[in-house]
């Protein structure tokens, strides 16, 4: 299982967001993360416990607490999509 660490995608997989795919923007402790769907879903920038999240093995590269517009950049330069 990959870890999850900064850019790194992931499934939601409890609540009302489960089944979407996410980004790690950021680690605030170690239980909970940032994550944002970067505006390609409907996941808005929020704090989430990593036991709610299904690591995913891939990975993009950006900088801690990027913002969304450098995600989505980042994204489409990687040919990854959040559908």
């Amino acid at each position: 299982m990959p870890a999850i660490d900064i850019g790194r995608l992931a499934v939601v997989i409890a609540g009302r967001r489960a089944g979407q795919k996410v980004v790690v923007v950021d680690i605030i402790d170690k239980n909970f993360v940032l994550v944002t769907g970067a505006g390609l879903n409907k996941v808005k920038r929020r704090r989430m416990n990593i036991k709610h999240l299904e690591p995913l093995p891939e990975k993009i590269n950006i900088e801690r607490g990027a913002d969304d517009e450098a995600v989505k950049a980042a994204l489409e330069q990687a040919g990854i999509s959040l559908e």
